[in-house]
């Protein structure tokens, strides 16, 4: 694959996921259609989905998730700070943790 088909590829991408979240309260099914294909356009094209979008997508069921509709976002604080995101449909919990800017040149 060369750089012009991974750029074309990234961008169908992007443009799936924000046709998802404008269409999900209407359609969600197509919603799930739109996002089901972006993975394959990245699976095809050997890229990485954005962060943002791969947060976007319940890593067990792999259903397009969108805060406040059919998910749950909490902060916790234990241990260390960390965001808790529930999938509604099948009632796993994603767990990502915040980390200051500094803590991540550190590492």
């Amino acid at each position: 694959m060369d750089a012009d088909t991974k750029r074309i590829a990234a961008q169908r991408i992007q443009t799936l996921f924000r046709l998802a979240k404008e269409i999900f309260h209407e359609n969600p099914s197509l919603a799930q259609h739109y996002v089901d294909t972006a993975r394959k356009i990245a699976m095809a094209a050997k890229i990485r989905l954005p962060t943002e979008h791969r947060h976007q997508i319940c890593s067990h069921c792999k259903s397009f998730i969108l805060p406040g509709a059919n998910s749950r976002i909490r902060i916790k604080q234990q241990r260390e700070p960390h965001v808790v995101i529930t999938c509604l449909k099948c009632g796993k919990q994603t767990r990502i943790v915040l980390r200051k800017k500094e803590e991540k040149q550190k590492l």
